[in-house]
């Protein structure tokens, strides 16, 4: 025990009289973390909530019962949107995500599980935890739909960096508001004995005195002789500013977007690079993510045989290419031959139509062969 412990354990109006405060925490600052991780995940969230589930079988859409759980109704409390955002948002804060179909046919999210993993038999979960209901039964890895986000990255970060980050905002907020902090002193002539209950009277004073500079735009006070107070600092002090202190939360989400594979100028929304960065999004890390989805959806819902025929599930969104922007190279893939109709409206996410003229390989420019000599050559030359 300190000397200061023993002082004001003794006095414990002395504690109150200096105001003192002892181990502050500066490091406790969870909200950044959450911060972080919410914009940015919520971000791929919003965009693979607009995705639309297709069946297809020989490029040509069908409707059965997973057309409607995935795009329309997936359990009785969630819309498809609000479903596929929190598939997506436990999937990288969590680092894997299960889904598990009900008795009767709702696609759940399960809170919480407990996996067994075999060699050379399927994986079973156990213990799967939705909301307050605990299922008795074990699943197989073939009954339910499981990803797993596979990001060392981001689960190191969140484990180490975020710390760092929480102490120095930490103190950079301790900072500013001690410098900002208005203090002063009170000098009192006085020749009574300041015992316990005078010590209690003028402390009780001054806390209503200054309550009332700080909660009134007009305060008047009594002057009362031998009683001054003067002031040591008057906030004006430049600290850290506020700018400073939004840096360190804008670089900890870069740090986030960067591991995720978000464009930074896209989370915070700079339209200066808005193309070339919505390239990249889409290219490094929505594509893959959708490609994760693809693979389980078709593994679990589609058969061996019905895949071997045809049958695909195919997820259609934001990373489509839009018709009116690729008019160009459409004409010209068209054109050339290299394309027919059919072929083009596949590649732009549209069915093909039964109409013989877009099967049809048609050639509109004056392509030639490099191997032909030119009309009008001398061939005996």
């Amino acid at each position: 025990m300190g000397f200061l412990d023993s002082v004001l354990r003794r006095n414990k109006e002395l504690e109150s009289l200096f105001d003192l405060d002892f181990g502050i925490d500066s490091s406790s600052r969870a909200y950044l973390k959450k911060m972080a991780l919410e914009t940015c995940i919520n971000f791929i969230g919003r965009t693979i909530g607009q995705s639309e589930f297709r069946i297809m079988k020989d490029d040509k859409r069908v409707s059965d019962d997973w057309d409607y759980l995935l795009n329309v109704r997936p359990n009785t409390d969630q819309s498809a949107a609000e479903f596929w955002q929190r598939v997506t948002h436990k999937l990288i804060d969590d680092n894997e995500v299960l889904i598990v179909l009900s008795d009767s046919n709702d696609l759940l999210i399960a809170d919480s599980f407990t996996r067994d993993e075999y060699a050379v038999f399927p994986d079973v979960f156990r213990d799967v935890v939705v909301k307050d209901y605990t299922f008795k039964r074990t699943f197989q890895m073939d009954e339910v739909l499981h990803w797993t986000y596979n990001n060392e990255k981001l689960s190191k970060f969140m484990e180490g960096a975020f710390d760092d980050y929480s102490d120095l905002f930490g103190r950079m907020l301790e900072t500013q508001k001690l410098s900002n902090q208005i203090r002063g002193t009170v000098s009192l002539d006085s020749t009574q004995v300041i015992n316990d209950d005078n010590k209690t009277r003028l402390q009780n004073f001054i806390n209503r005195l200054f309550d009332s500079f700080r909660r009134n735009s007009v305060a008047l006070v009594p002057l009362l002789k031998g009683f001054q107070y003067s002031e040591v600092n008057d906030g004006s002090n430049n600290g850290k500013s506020v700018d400073e202190l939004a840096k360190v939360k804008r670089d900890l989400t870069d740090d986030v977007a960067n591991i995720i594979g978000i464009p930074t100028s896209l989370i915070h929304g700079d339209m200066s690079e808005y193309e070339t960065a919505i390239k990249a999004y889409i290219k490094f890390c929505i594509q893959p993510l959708v490609k994760k989805i693809e693979d389980e959806l078709n593994a679990k819902l589609v058969d061996k045989k019905d895949y071997i025929a045809g049958k695909r599930i195919k997820v259609r969104g934001i990373a489509e290419m839009n018709p009116l922007e690729l008019a160009n190279a459409v004409d010209k893939l068209r054109a050339s031959g290299t394309y027919s109709g059919n072929d083009i409206r596949i590649m732009l996410g549209d069915e093909p139509v039964d109409n013989p003229a877009l099967d049809e390989y048609v050639l509109t420019k004056n392509y030639q062969s490099a191997s032909s000599d030119p009309e009008g050559g001398d061939t005996n030359a």
